[in-house]
């Protein structure tokens, strides 16, 4: 009889096998979905025709760091928002930013400051906060904003929404030096995601110019 039982396994060992096969057998459909991958949007600021001898300006002597931008709850997510007439937040599916907001905008403010400012240096570091000058970021406003007629298939384009507020401030403190804000409202050519992309990319590209210069103005009376 002791050796008949030494044949068979334990009870614990039964079931242990019994579970590994079953979750060899449904691994696939835990761990692969079959939703499509999202479509991954990248903005960009368009580089500024290089000024001639002329008309180029002499370099302010400043530092900038740009520092994280701070982003309004339900934005800050790497999903492209939607605004409904009844205030109802939502998102484009199967689309998303290369990145959460705040890292996206902040990006974009670096490439603005490199294109059009006219200071020594423009950089994200954070170890160089100390140096020169900071300036931050709140997106109060960033998303695709439609009109009250039916569903979205059935709307006029969407405009978009973009509104930054910013603050400029000297090195090594957290003082005010100036504060401005930029709104700018872009519509889209058509319904579909490509050109509401492009009307993000405009729109934040004329947002970010606004506090380029505005920046620019605030350092060259200092």
């Amino acid at each position: 009889m002791s050796a008949l039982r030494a044949r068979w396994p334990a009870p614990a060992a039964v079931a242990a096998t019994i579970l590994t096969i079953a979750l060899s057998a449904c691994a696939g459909s835990l761990f692969k979905s079959k939703e499509p991958a999202p479509s991954v949007y990248l903005l960009t600021i368009a580089p500024a025709p290089a000024p001639t001898p002329a008309t180029a300006n002499p370099k302010i002597p400043a530092d900038i760091t740009i520092l994280r931008p701070r982003v309004r709850p339900g934005l800050d997510t790497t999903l492209i928002a939607v605004l409904y007439p009844d205030r109802r937040l939502d998102h484009f599916a199967g689309a998303r930013w290369s990145a959460p907001l705040d890292e996206v905008i902040q990006d974009l403010a670096l490439q603005a400051f490199r294109a059009d400012a006219d200071v020594q240096t423009v950089h994200t570091d954070i170890s160089s906060f100390g140096i020169g000058y900071w300036l931050e970021i709140d997106v109060a406003d960033f998303q695709a904003e439609y009109g009250a007629s039916g569903s979205v298939a059935d709307s006029a384009p969407p405009t978009i929404h973009v509104r930054l507020a910013a603050r400029l401030g000297a090195s090594g403190d957290r003082h005010v030096l100036g504060q401005y804000e930029a709104e700018v409202r872009e519509s889209a050519t058509d319904n579909r995601l490509t050109a509401i992309v492009d009307a993000y990319d405009r729109a934040a590209s004329a947002a970010l110019g606004k506090i380029v210069t505005a920046t620019a103005q605030m350092l060259d009376r200092r």
